[in-house]
C-alpha cells in the first residue's frame, strides 16, 4: 500500500443545476469516431430503440462541414482557398466560418494580439503547419528543420487588426499574405455544433467530446450531471485531480505538457507561439483550462491565456470574468513541480 494516498479531487459545479432527469425508458447511448485528426465521442440519453447510426451520421456530417470550411490542412477548404487568394479578392464566408472568425477577432482584440487568427504563416514557419506541397517550412521534428531567423520571422504576415473583415456582409478581403489558422478555436466550434444538433434532435441530455474538448447538457438518468476529470499533466505531477460537472458548460485546455519539441540542443520549445514576439512562449505556463458555456469560446480563451502567461493571463481572466485554471511549471530554483492558480470565476465553481 502506498504511504501517500492520492489526493482527493477538487470538485467544480455550475452555480445552478436544474431540470428533470430523463423519463423512464430512456437509456445511455455511446458513439465514437474520428475527425479532424483526432477522435470524437458522444454520450446521450435517448429511447432504447433509437438508431445510433442515424445520430452518428449526423455528427460526422457536422464535423465534415467544419473541416470543409475551416481546415488549414485541407487544400479545398474555404479557409485554404482564402489563404491562396489573390490580393484584393473578396470572399463571402459561410455562416459558421464567419461566426468563428468574428469570435477569433474579438479574442484577438481583448488579448492585444496574444491570440491572432492570421498567424498561420508563423505556425508554418516554426514547423507546426500543414505538410506536403503547400508546406511553408519543414516539420518541427524533421531532420532539416532549422529555427527561423529573426529576419524570417519578421517577413511572415501577422496582423489580425489589419484584416479587412465586414462581419455584417460576412465578406473577407485578402490583403496579401494573410494566412488564417483557426485550429485553436474551430474544434470547439464543432463541439458546440454537435451539441446544438443533439438538442434539435430532441436529445437535450448529452456529453460531446472532440479531441479532449467537452460540452455537457442536461442530466443522466440518475439525475446526476455529466462528471468529467481534467487530464493530469503527468501521473506524478503532484496536483490533486479536478472533477467538473458539465451541466450547461464546456471545457477546453491548452498547453505544452503533451505537445512540445525538444531540439538537438536539448532546449524544450512549446508548440504555443506568441504572435507578438513571433516565437514560442517561454514563460513557464504548462497548461490553461477554461470553463465556459461555449466550447468555442473556452477553446479560444484557453489559447489566448496560454500565450499571455501566468501573470497577464490571470489578470485578463479576472478582468473578463473567465473561469480559468492556470498551471505553471516551477523552475529548478523553486524546487520544480507545478503550481496552480485559479481565477476568481473558477474559484466560484469550487465546492
Amino acid at each position: 500500500m502506498s504511504p501517500h494516498p492520492p489526493p482527493e479531487p477538487r470538485v467544480l459545479v455550475p452555480l445552478r443545476i436544474d431540470g428533470e432527469p430523463p423519463s423512464l425508458g430512456q437509456t445511455l447511448h455511446a458513439l465514437d469516431g474520428e475527425t479532424m485528426g483526432t477522435t470524437w465521442s458522444v454520450r446521450f440519453i435517448g429511447p432504447a430503440g433509437l438508431r445510433d447510426s442515424t445520430i452518428a451520421e449526423a455528427v460526422v456530417h457536422v464535423c465534415d462541414d467544419v473541416i470543409e470550411q475551416m481546415s488549414h490542412w485541407t487544400a479545398a477548404s474555404d479557409l485554404s482557398r482564402f489563404n491562396r487568394a489573390a490580393v484584393g479578392s473578396v470572399r463571402v464566408l459561410p455562416e459558421g466560418f464567419a461566426s468563428v472568425l468574428d469570435a477569433a477577432l474579438r479574442i484577438a482584440a481583448a488579448s492585444d494580439g496574444a491570440y491572432d487568427p492570421t498567424a498561420g504563416g508563423l505556425v508554418a514557419l516554426w514547423g507546426f503547419g500543414p505538410t506536403g506541397e503547400t508546406a511553408l517550412a519543414p516539420r518541427h521534428d524533421a531532420p532539416d528543420f532549422r529555427v527561423p531567423s529573426a529576419a524570417d520571422r519578421a517577413r511572415v504576415h501577422c496582423g489580425w487588426d489589419s484584416l479587412p473583415w465586414d462581419g455584417e456582409r460576412r465578406a473577407l478581403t485578402q490583403p496579401g499574405g494573410a494566412t488564417l489558422d483557426l485550429s485553436a478555436i474551430a474544434k470547439g466550434h464543432a463541439v458546440d455544433r454537435v451539441s446544438e444538433l443533439l438538442t434539435r434532435l430532441g436529445l437535450p441530455n448529452h456529453l460531446v467530446e472532440i479531441g479532449g474538448e467537452l460540452r455537457g447538457a442536461g442530466l443522466k438518468p440518475d439525475g446526476q450531471p455529466w462528471w468529467v476529470d481534467l487530464e493530469p499533466l503527468s501521473a506524478d505531477c503532484g496536483l490533486a485531480p479536478v472533477r467538473l460537472a458539465l451541466h450547461g458548460l464546456a471545457v477546453a485546455t491548452s498547453g505544452d505538457y503533451r505537445k512540445y519539441y525538444a531540439g538537438a540542443d536539448g532546449h524544450r520549445r512549446s508548440h504555443t507561439l506568441d504572435p507578438r514576439t513571433r516565437q514560442p512562449v517561454a514563460h513557464g505556463l504548462a497548461a490553461v483550462t477554461v470553463v465556459h458555456d461555449s466550447a468555442m469560446w473556452a477553446d479560444g480563451w484557453s489559447t489566448a491565456l496560454m500565450v499571455l502567461g501566468p501573470r497577464d493571463g490571470l489578470a485578463l481572466a479576472d478582468r473578463l470574468g473567465l473561469a480559468a485554471l492556470l498551471v505553471r511549471r516551477r523552475t529548478a530554483a523553486e524546487g520544480g513541480g507545478f503550481e496552480e492558480t485559479f481565477s476568481a470565476a473558477m474559484r466560484e465553481l469550487m465546492l
